[in-house]
């Protein structure tokens, strides 16, 4: 069962508040915005490293966007994540993939978590990829191999070449 519609609100309006104090940023909290859902907010890191693959090289990119996405059954249910900018992450789709966020390795969602604990954990999962537990897109499980690994070049991908069998 939802909380009541005025808890919730009153509840994100707090929690995006503190969010806001942490990222150094605006977030609409608004009654237009909060009264329908699901409520979508783009967030913005800045100064947090996460990988990146350009030009065949992992480098580090210090800025990010993604998308939180907040259904009427938060808390109860944890947000949903959709990533914005390029990176190279076992964990994170690509935007063109989806952009989807593994969310269940922030697993200890409960009623008592919070937006701004979410995004904390989210910027660990940028930080310290778990190439144990990759997306089965192929840069996923590029990235997975990169990290499990230590390689310092790019694993190459071949297609598998169809067998000619002759009779």
């Amino acid at each position: 069962m939802p909380l009541p519609k005025d808890i919730l609100i009153s509840r994100l309006r707090n929690e995006l508040a503190q969010c806001s104090k942490y990222l150094k940023t605006s977030l609409d909290t608004s009654d237009e915005r909060l009264d329908h859902y699901p409520v979508e907010f783009d967030i913005e890191l800045h100064n947090t490293p996460g990988p990146v693959r350009e030009n065949g090289k992992v480098i580090t990119r210090y800025n990010h966007r993604f998308r939180i996405i907040v259904s009427a059954n938060y808390p109860f249910e944890k947000p949903s994540v959709i990533w914005k900018t390029p990176l190279f992450h076992p964990n994170i789709m690509l935007p063109e993939d989806g952009g989807h966020v593994c969310t269940k390795l922030l697993s200890d969602w409960s009623f008592n978590s919070t937006i701004l604990s979410f995004v904390k954990g989210i910027e660990s999962l940028l930080m310290a990829p778990n190439g144990e537990s990759p997306f089965g897109t192929s840069s996923c499980t590029e990235a997975a191999a990169y990290f499990n690994y230590g390689t310092k070049t790019l694993p190459i991908v071949t297609p598998t070449l169809p067998k000619v069998v002759r009779k």
